[in-house]
């Protein structure tokens, strides 16, 4: 591999890394180009600054161009996709191209190519063999899960390319095991940034922004709060040396927030709100059932996505029609005819009725007026009655989410909030 003169000198109009996605089912819309993202999560954990990210299509002439405009302004580009053996993978070929430099062959990617391709004793195919073709002097990223190994090759001073498969799960694999290294050893990793992400339930972004403002104007950590259907997340990042410092200077700023908002916190970094659900019934050694109306077994897919839950759920009924209430979960017909099936009344009904199917100890159900039609003055669209029945507690409550909202919304409200109040209903062991 080509070594850099002097890494520590930087050119002064070069600074920095960029993103290079390949592919044109990118453009096209056909594939969520996520790996950018990560790649630029993990740019700002390792410290290192990226400003720009770029997607092309399969067309070389393209990709040479914009590599080489990145080769006159970046230190490093990392690139992801265009590796393999189709007709489309024309990354590896480009690269070489772009600095005019030949292809070689390597001996030790054409040994693992016959490992994994289960070929020990027979001749490659042409295809397949084209993946063992990297620029002279070029390092090896070796993939560990798949064919199409990746490269770091320093073409020119001050400007080196990190190349990766377009497979998220293979890029992070090497990322973590080959790239992470090189970029630390090169000095290009000057200091660390790393964040935490508390993820809260039931209170607004500006009710919790005004709650914390004075948290909002640090630098270093510095705290910001952004809004998703139905949660608000609020940012904590830091900059330090190594993690050890990092995590020094998080940990008070998450306690305070904790103080704060008290039980409005439900998880942290990537725990969802059906997870901590889960794992509270898994520790209490109690069970759960569900009955469904407007949601459509809303609630019952987020609780069956956590792995487990087998354990602690049992099952449910999407009782969408009358009759199902009345049949199944036993909700007298004179009830439904008095108080309409959007009503205290009824949802406490079904919760009786669904404990009573499954004998748990634990029942969540939900009725309301998703829209757009079926909504009056008395029951506007977005209307929403809810029932949690525990060992303890009968408690309903009703929302109005607003009949301005989609339908799509109203549904997915409706589960986040039946699930937030359930995890404190547990905790507070009614």
């Amino acid at each position: 591999m080509k070594i850099l003169k002097d890494i520590n000198s930087k050119n002064k109009n070069k600074f920095g890394a960029e993103i290079l996605s390949i592919g044109s089912e990118l453009l096209l819309g056909n594939i969520v180009n996520s790996n950018s993202q990560w790649i630029a999560e993990q740019l700002a954990i390792l410290g290192i600054p990226h400003y720009r990210q770029t997607v092309i299509g399969d067309n070389p002439k393209r990709l040479k161009e914009t590599i080489l405009e990145v080769s006159n302004r970046s230190e490093i580009l990392i690139t992801t996709g265009g590796l393999g053996p189709t007709p489309d993978d024309i990354t590896t070929k480009v690269i070489a191209d772009t600095f005019n430099t030949n292809l070689e062959e390597r001996s030790d990617i054409l040994f693992d190519l016959k490992n994994k391709l289960k070929n020990k004793d027979r001749n490659l195919s042409e295809s397949q063999k084209k993946q063992s073709l990297v620029p002279k002097g070029a390092e090896i990223i070796k993939n560990y899960s798949g064919t199409a190994p990746g490269i770091i090759w320093s073409p020119k001073d001050n400007f080196t390319i990190l190349t990766f498969p377009g497979v998220p799960s293979e890029l992070k694999e090497m990322w973590a095991k080959e790239a992470v290294k090189w970029l630390i050893k090169n000095n290009f990793s000057k200091k660390i940034i790393s964040s935490k992400v508390l993820h809260f339930a039931g209170i607004s972004e500006s009710l919790l922004a005004d709650k914390i403002q004075h948290l909002l104007k640090g630098n270093n950590p510095s705290v910001a709060t952004y809004a998703s259907s139905g949660e608000v997340k609020v940012r904590i990042t830091a900059k330090g040396h190594n993690l050890e410092e990092v995590n020094r200077s998080i940990k008070p700023i998450e306690k305070e927030l904790n103080q704060i908002t008290g039980l409005k916190c439900f998880g942290v970094d990537n725990e969802t709100l059906e997870e901590v659900v889960i794992k509270l019934l898994i520790s209490r050694k109690e069970t759960i059932a569900v009955a469904e109306s407007c949601t459509g077994g809303g609630i019952a897919s987020q609780l069956t996505k956590v792995s487990g839950s087998s354990k602690v759920f049992y099952g449910g009924v999407i009782a969408y029609n009358n009759l199902i209430k009345q049949s199944l979960l036993g909700v007298p017909k004179e009830m439904i005819n008095t108080h309409g099936a959007v009503s205290k009344q009824v949802v406490e009904a079904m919760a009786s009725g669904v404990q009573k199917i499954f004998k748990v100890n634990w029942a969540i159900t939900v009725s309301g007026i998703a829209g757009p039609t079926g909504g009056n003055n008395l029951k506007p669209v977005g209307l929403v009655n809810f029932c949690i029945k525990g060992p303890k507690t009968l408690f309903s409550w009703e929302e109005r989410f607003g009949s301005n909202r989609t339908r799509e919304d109203i549904q997915k409200l409706s589960v986040i909030n039946a699930l937030d109040r359930l995890r404190l209903s547990i905790i507070m062991g009614n």
